[in-house]
């Protein structure tokens, strides 16, 4: 069975920094792929970005990129989303999940659809 949980998320300033953790067991799934989506009020659940198995690979939303770091060692250590330089619109629930499959080279943003495997969220507030 397949858990995820979500912890260090927090209300900070525009500017801030957070790290974000994902616990998992992930049973027999140690070949994976493990993403960060976030979901703002009335807004649909996004892409924030992927790590494959061994965190040699990583794939971003370009509205992070180059302030958000995904990372892990190996397929069961945790998964780290490090924020930075944080604004008002990264205010939402962060969401770690899981894809069952091996990496894959993404030529646009994985869909929800694509992760099989979900923690319930991690508040992140970013106050102008």
């Amino acid at each position: 069975q397949v858990q995820l949980v979500e912890s260090g998320g927090g209300l900070v300033q525009a500017g801030d920094s957070l790290r974000l953790s994902c616990a998992a067991s992930m049973g027999t799934f140690s070949v994976n792929t493990m993403g960060w989506f976030r979901q703002a009020p009335g807004k649909e659940r996004e892409f924030v970005a992927a790590i494959s198995w061994n965190g040699g690979r990583t794939y971003y939303a370009d509205s992070v990129k180059g302030r958000f770091t995904i990372s892990r060692d190996n397929a069961k250590d945790p998964v780290y989303l490090q924020m930075n330089n944080l604004k008002p619109e990264d205010t939402a629930v962060y969401y770690c999940a899981l894809d069952r499959r091996a990496w894959r080279e993404y030529s646009s943003n994985p869909e929800v659809t694509d992760f099989a495997y979900w923690g319930r969220g991690t508040q992140v507030t970013v106050s102008s």
